[in-house]
């Protein structure tokens, strides 16, 4: 395991030309303190998890001091925001230190957010404020503990500056961690401003640090835009299964790699409600939960735009391949959505009725306001051969007896491919979680981290890496949303 100073850097994307960064150091917080470590990040850049213990990890993660062989830079892209293009954007309050190489040969970029001001600042401060620093600290270990591609944290610094957003808060950074931070926006930037050079400069080094792989394809940008479509239907898909809504699905906040990336106003569904809205920003719903997988599909096409001038043949050619490409989006979706629902089910096998047998239950569940997480996991106990058994599912319900018409045919199907409750229960379990990060769980964590225990972040934490299991001790934090609940608001300053 590594010490800080013996970290391998083999900075790629500084080594690109001023068109694509602006290089920045890290503004320091005033009084520093680490508040949070997460040793599983560490380990995914070797890092010995006793270097937190040293004061000049402090230093180090609050941009004090430089680690040796990082290169500081902020990066430039633009995005669509809420529908609407702006030309310019970047990391505003972040700053990428730079590339850690792993002796297996992996990488990952380090970036501290909340890093202050860098040219590419909108609201001047540059800084993030403790509150978002853990919800987002916080969600990106409970989405990896669900198996969703996500960055990573490895650590949250914490201050005695204050920052101002709708009132007062302590200022704080994150170190967070991707194999690339690289969005659709960075390249809508290149497009739009008619810079098709520094456009395949980008796409290439995209193809060849993240999608070796297609490297020796015919038509490369191409392959490379198939790729990005094909793991954003899959992340998605992922999404809604879990019931997790993003909040903000700007183009710029959308990873070339399929990641979960930019956590604000994020929220897991409580009550199944399709046209959930987690964002208090978002007055139009935009961004509301059904949406997603649509919404997705309008942001790969916004890329499959921007990378238009490289795609081969004339333009019409070159048309007709993004929209056939573009074509095969929701398929894709609906193939890994369709499948991953029938794994919440407990299902093996495929039916031409499934759809209709899962569709049926999920308007039950709306008009009931069943809890999302707490059904689909409780359903795991149905017995096959013992009706009379159902209490507990069927008192989640308002409508009992059309649930008792669905338990029918859910129990047809089961029959129909021989399942056994055991398997069946294991199966769903795995696919099923117990514990998901809702917004009150977030919110108590935030509350006394504010007076500067931290402990409940850390106990979070410790839960969210392993949502499946039933970790007897940690039941509470099962149970339905406490009425105080209801009056929690995030937004995009969240």
């Amino acid at each position: 395991m590594a010490r800080l100073e013996s970290l391998q850097f083999d900075n790629s994307f500084a080594r690109l030309s001023d068109a694509f960064h602006t290089r920045i150091s890290p503004t320091p917080l005033y009084r520093p303190h680490l508040a949070c470590f997460n040793h599983t990040a560490a380990e995914l850049i070797e890092l010995d998890p006793a270097e937190a213990h040293r004061a000049e990890f402090v230093d180090y993660f609050n941009g004090a001091r430089i680690l040796p062989g990082a290169d500081p830079l902020a990066a430039i892209y633009a995005g669509h925001q809420f529908g609407h293009f702006v030309p310019q954007l970047g990391d505003g309050r972040a700053v990428l230190l730079g590339e850690v190489r792993t002796s297996q040969g992996k990488r990952w970029e380090l970036q501290l957010k909340g890093s202050g001001q860098t040219p590419y600042s909108r609201s001047a401060d540059g800084r993030a404020v403790l509150r978002s620093t853990i919800r987002e600290y916080l969600c990106s270990e409970a989405m990896h503990g669900l198996n969703i591609p996500t960055t990573r944290a490895l650590c949250i610094i914490g201050s005695e500056e204050e920052v101002y957003r709708e009132s007062l808060e302590s200022g704080a950074m994150l170190l967070r961690m991707a194999p690339s931070h690289l969005r659709f926006g960075n390249f809508e930037l290149f497009y739009y401003r008619n810079q098709y050079d520094e456009l395949r400069q980008l796409a290439d080094y995209a193809i060849d640090h993240l999608f070796p792989e297609i490297a020796d394809a015919p038509n490369r940008y191409l392959e490379l835009f198939r790729e990005v479509s094909r793991r954003t239907a899959e992340l998605i898909s992922r999404w809604q299964l879990v019931g997790f809504a993003h909040g903000v699905m700007n183009t710029d906040n959308m990873s070339l790699l399929g990641l979960t990336i930019d956590y604000g106003p994020f929220g897991f569904l409580d009550s199944y409600d399709p046209s959930f809205i987690c964002n208090h920003s978002d007055h139009t719903g935009r961004y509301a939960f059904a949406a997603q997988p649509m919404i997705a599909r309008w942001n790969v096409s916004r890329l499959g735009q921007a990378l238009l001038p490289l795609f081969e043949g004339s333009n019409k050619e070159a048309a007709e391949h993004a929209n056939e490409t573009l074509s095969e989006f929701m398929p894709h979706f609906d193939r890994h959505y369709s499948a991953g629902l029938a794994k919440k089910l407990g299902l093996t096998s495929s039916d031409t009725n499934d759809d209709q047998l899962v569709q049926s239950l999920l308007k039950q569940m709306q008009e009931s306001g069943c809890d999302f997480t707490n059904l689909f996991r409780t359903l795991s106990d149905l017995q096959l051969d013992n009706p009379n058994a159902d209490g507990p599912l069927r008192d989640q319900f308002i409508d009992r007896d059309g649930f008792d018409q669905w338990t029918i045919n859910y129990r047809k199907r089961l029959h129909a491919e021989g399942s056994r409750d055991e398997l069946r229960k294991q199966s769903m379990d795995r696919v099923n979680p117990k514990y998901i990060l809702r917004n009150y769980l977030a919110q108590s964590a935030i509350e006394r981290a504010e007076q500067g225990d931290y402990s409940e972040v850390d106990r979070l934490m410790s839960l969210l890496r392993d949502p499946f299991s039933e970790q007897a001790e940690m039941s509470e934090y099962a149970a339905l949303p406490p009425d105080w609940a209801n009056t929690i608001e995030v937004s995009c300053s969240s």
